[in-house]
């Protein structure tokens, strides 16, 4: 396991992004900048992803996309392209999983087992805590970007974080300034 770090961007997509989305956050535009300045520091070590809506709606994603019929659309739509402040923040080809949580081989194939990643994106209460935990789950050192992540509501996004806070030491929760004095 390299000792350097990888920092995974989750999900920096227009539905998460657009006000115009029923899942626009509206924090998303301050956090971007933030991931910016991550990316720029960890270089070639960052992974991009992008949920998917290719889920098999035989499970219970069926059951979910019945009640946000908004997104159920192709692959192609717009709503899942990467914002255009999130193009080019990785040399890695973007990871496309139709999963809230995305750690997995996937991931892990690239970072390494046991990797330490600090993670940064959205949805604070969905997609990143989903991913943080199974990443700890899985070995890996995780580190949260907190303000390098946009949560539905400012509410949920303190209620993601006091519950990644409580899994230390494989879980730290962190800010953007900690994260690069550390590089």
């Amino acid at each position: 396991m390299s000792e350097s770090p990888w920092l995974v961007v989750i999900d920096p997509q227009a539905i998460f992004a657009s006000p115009d989305s029923a899942w626009g956050s509206p924090f998303f535009g301050e956090a971007i900048h933030r991931i910016r300045k991550l990316a720029d520091a960890f270089g070639d070590r960052v992974l991009v992803t992008r949920w998917m809506p290719t889920a098999d709606r035989s499970t219970s994603w069926g059951a979910y996309f019945a009640a946000w019929p908004f997104a159920d659309q192709p692959p192609t739509d717009p709503l899942f392209d990467l914002v255009p402040e999130a193009i080019g923040l990785s040399p890695h080809p973007t990871l496309d999983l139709p999963t809230f949580g995305k750690w997995g081989p996937e991931i892990e194939a690239i970072v390494g087992h046991g990797a330490r990643i600090v993670l940064a994106g959205v949805s604070t209460d969905c997609c990143v805590i989903s991913t943080a935990l199974a990443a700890a789950d899985a070995g890996a050192h995780v580190t949260i970007a907190a303000d390098a992540c946009a949560g539905s509501t400012a509410e949920n996004h303190a209620a993601a974080m006091q519950v990644m806070g409580l899994y230390p030491p494989q879980i730290t929760i962190s800010d953007t300034s900690s994260v690069l004095a550390a590089r």
